[in-house]
């Protein structure tokens, strides 16, 4: 593994705190391979023997039922997934798919097991990071539960924008049938939520998104701090509880 990759797992909030010593024993057996896209790491009810960290291109995170197929999440880098699985050392709730060229890479779960039970702060920070990774899901089922789909959708590109630097134009960053899912619509009904929502000045082209009047569509959408995560982009990388706290940071760093 290139120092490089090496110093981008480390700079990670998951594993920063890690004392040396454990972290060389963790990345000591690491595999860092390229998948092409559309190649499956991971089905469900697989045995998880590594943490994966995704260090380029995206993964789709997904599950099936009775010939139905959903998207739970779809992961940019740096993130690393599965980790529920690995400390528990059980089966895989849900599969990983490669959707463009990625690179990953794969820690040994045991690995990660053992230096939890010998350095204390790794333990409080993977706490922390599958606290964060609850919330998150506690505030997609919100969604889901409480808002229409034209208000998902209003509320996903309000995010993306903020989430891409805060300009009226940006780019979805999935292709439509992969948005459906994850706002937990069909294609057809995504597509007519994007027509509807044209009359509350949203200008789409294609993958570009231009959002015309935006105090229009927050009135449509409604977001909510309790529900929503309108964490800004950062330069440097953030784990889930970073995005779960940043609201609390602002504020002490503010005085407010």
């Amino acid at each position: 593994m290139r120092s490089a990759d090496v110093d981008r797992v480390r700079s990670l909030p998951l594993f920063r705190v890690m004392s040396d010593t454990a972290f060389r024993d963790v990345t000591g057996g690491a595999f860092l391979q390229k998948f092409p896209a559309g190649t499956t790491l991971l089905t469900e009810g697989d045995t998880v023997d590594f943490l994966y960290v995704l260090l380029d291109g995206s993964v789709e995170l997904g599950a099936s039922w009775n010939d139905k197929d959903t998207t739970l999440a779809v992961l940019r880098p740096v993130s690393t997934f599965i980790l529920a699985a690995v400390v528990l050392d059980a089966d895989a709730l849900m599969s990983a798919q490669t959707i463009e060229r990625s690179d990953i890479l794969m820690l040994s779960g045991e690995a990660l097991r053992r230096a939890m039970r010998e350095d204390a702060a790794f333990s409080v920070a993977v706490a922390q990071e599958l606290s964060g990774c609850y919330r998150g899901l506690v505030r997609a089922i919100k969604s889901q539960k409480l808002r229409g789909g034209l208000e998902r959708l209003a509320n996903y590109l309000i995010t993306q924008k903020i989430r891409q630097g805060g300009a009226d134009t940006f780019t979805l960053p999935h292709e439509k049938r992969l948005l459906a899912s994850v706002l937990g619509m069909t294609p057809e009904n995504l597509s007519r939520a994007f027509a509807s929502i044209a009359d509350y000045g949203v200008v789409i082209n294609g993958p570009q998104v231009t959002i015309a009047r935006p105090l229009v569509l927050e009135r449509l959408a409604k977001p909510d701090p309790l529900i929503d995560n309108h964490t800004p982009p950062t330069d440097a990388p953030i784990g889930k509880a970073q995005r779960e706290r940043w609201p609390t940071d602002r504020h002490q760093r503010t005085g407010s």
